[in-house]
């Protein structure tokens, strides 16, 4: 019962805070590129730490490091093919083009979407 409680809990703290971010975002429509800077910053080190200290020391856990690395390859190449995706979709709009950072927000946030997999998935393991 204790463990349901406590994913419930990680579930609606996380969902809250995306969603409270992207509400947020949705209000600030001119921001400063400092700002905008700052904040993919922000979440690209938030990110890192997850894979880090939480994703990586887990995954060691529960398989070998030729399947940790290959994972992380994985990873890598799904990002490489979010960039060129992103890159080649919105190549006609001229924000894009013009605004490097939008760029990143984009692959950033996709990033952030497919972290979830692994972790929900190992949580549901888990259970």
């Amino acid at each position: 019962m204790e463990i349901l409680k406590t994913t419930l809990l990680g579930l609606f703290f996380g969902t809250f805070g995306t969603t409270l971010g992207g509400i947020i975002g949705c209000f600030f429509n001119k921001v400063s590129n400092k700002f905008l800077s700052f904040i993919l910053s922000f979440a690209s080190g938030l990110m890192m730490a997850v894979i880090c200290f939480d994703l990586i020391p887990e995954a060691l856990e529960l398989a070998n490091i030729l399947m940790v690395i290959v994972g992380i390859g994985f990873g890598i190449i799904a990002m490489i093919i979010c960039d060129k995706l992103v890159e080649t979709k919105f190549s006609e709009k001229q924000s894009l083009k013009s605004n490097n950072l939008l760029k990143t927000g984009i692959i950033v946030s996709i990033g952030l979407a497919i972290h979830n997999f692994p972790e929900r998935s190992c949580n549901w393991v888990r259970i």
